[in-house]
């Protein structure tokens, strides 16, 4: 018996599904980087992107001149003598853009590889039996008694490009927690890793102010509070090359032990509508909160504990250091250092939003501990002696030293304060 089907559907269904996969253009990455962009332009452009006024660049740059003065007497990494910047949120997504690559793709590439295995996988089209799988509910509609040959001749190309769309979809997520992250960062810096090759210390002024509200400290106050804690990070990873690398690793070790709901996925592969996805806002819920986990695993647990030891480690060495800078200084300081602390252990809204999205949390969960730990160095060793643990990674502590670090100090007081 004969299958009746309606062409036009037909084309009208190839039209959309080209329109979904072109709207992304060409990137065959694991992240389709265009498309994030795009959806982080288009989700700011929703929230509000206030430009930087005259007054508030040259408020930012005082800022930063000072706290660089300031901390030249608390640490031994000296400045580079580069002049600061505020930026629009704008300006943040378009350059840090380069750094997000790098810290996301490890995370799509894992998922990639776990996703391309399922029933809407990766094999070439001809050994898939188009009427095998199930098929998006208008797929299906459209050829009730099952899809015939000169028909699944057509389908076939668009299907086999359309189970290749995670890189559209990790795109669109991307983008959506990025255009979150940009109404909220501080700085370059403030979310622990480095996101700018430059060494340039780097607010955001409308994001800065935004923060400020509420408070009940005088935005001067809060504004130098930060520049110092920007400038620390900076002259940290500027100091201290190994770091970037060595953050990179733990993150990409990490990835590699991300749970992804594949039975969520390969649902939402077969019940999606195209034209929902021109919509990036409908991805969230889609997916939901938990599409991308930790799995519970020794391995990633210890992948995991290695990441949030290193952040913690670089979160405490900045706590510490402008503390001491703001000491006697600025009224405040403490009041601003306690709400910091809250703020990174924590991790603002837009924070959860983008660990939600991509499976990737930047929290130093050990910070106090680490700040403890820096602390206690300081008063036990010169500040060349501080300063000099950062010279290899072996010589930092681990994990267990943040629960126990007077047993550090006794194990390491037989090393010379000069680790070089």
């Amino acid at each position: 018996m004969s299958n009746p089907f309606d062409m036009n559907a037909l084309g009208a269904m190839l039209s959309q599904l080209g329109a979904m996969l072109q709207s992304g253009g060409g990137d065959q990455g694991p992240v389709n980087w265009e498309l994030a962009q795009r959806t982080a332009r288009e989700g700011l452009a929703a929230q509000g992107d206030p430009g930087v006024s005259k007054d508030e660049r040259v408020a930012i740059l005082a800022a930063i001149q000072l706290a660089e003065t300031w901390l030249d007497s608390v640490t031994t990494f000296p400045s580079e003598s580069v002049e600061g910047q505020a930026w629009s949120r704008s300006a943040w997504l378009e350059h840090t853009a380069p750094a997000w690559k790098t810290i996301v793709t490890p995370i799509a590439e894992h998922v990639q590889s776990v996703t391309s295995a399922g029933p809407l996988g990766a094999s070439g089209t001809a050994d898939i039996d188009l009427n095998s799988i199930e098929l998006p509910p208008a797929l299906r509609d459209a050829f009730p008694g099952g899809i015939p040959a000169e028909a699944a001749a057509m389908l076939g190309p668009l299907l086999n490009m359309a189970q290749q769309m995670g890189a559209s979809m990790f795109g669109m997520q991307l983008g959506q927690g990025l255009a979150a992250l940009s109404t909220q960062v501080l700085g370059s810096a403030d979310v622990g890793v480095p996101l700018t090759t430059d060494h340039r210390p780097t607010l955001v002024p409308a994001n800065v102010a935004a923060f400020t509200e509420g408070l009940g400290i005088d935005a001067d106050e809060v504004r130098l509070y930060l520049a110092l804690r920007e400038a620390a990070h900076q002259r940290l990873f500027t100091h201290v090359p190994w770091l970037r690398s060595r953050l990179e690793a733990a993150i990409d070790a990490y990835a590699r032990g991300i749970h992804v709901d594949t039975d969520r996925l390969h649902t939402l592969m077969q019940e999606i509508d195209p034209a929902a996805l021109q919509d990036p806002n409908q991805l969230a819920d889609m997916l939901g909160a938990d599409a991308f986990t930790p799995a519970d695993t020794p391995e990633q647990q210890a992948a995991l504990a290695r990441l949030e030891t290193l952040l913690a480690l670089i979160e405490g060495w900045v706590d510490d250091v402008v503390s001491q800078a703001a000491l006697n200084r600025l009224p405040a300081g403490d009041r601003l250092r306690e709400t910091m602390r809250r703020r990174r252990a924590a991790g603002g809204p837009a924070e959860r939003t983008f660990a939600s999205l991509v499976g990737l949390e930047l929290r130093p969960r050990a910070l106090r501990e680490a700040a403890a730990f820096w602390a206690l160095l300081r008063q036990d060793r010169s500040m060349d002696g501080v300063d000099a643990l950062w010279s290899h990674p072996d010589l930092l502590p681990t994990h267990d030293d943040l629960d126990d670090p007077m047993a550090f100090l006794v194990r390491s007081a037989e090393q010379p304060e000069d680790f070089s």
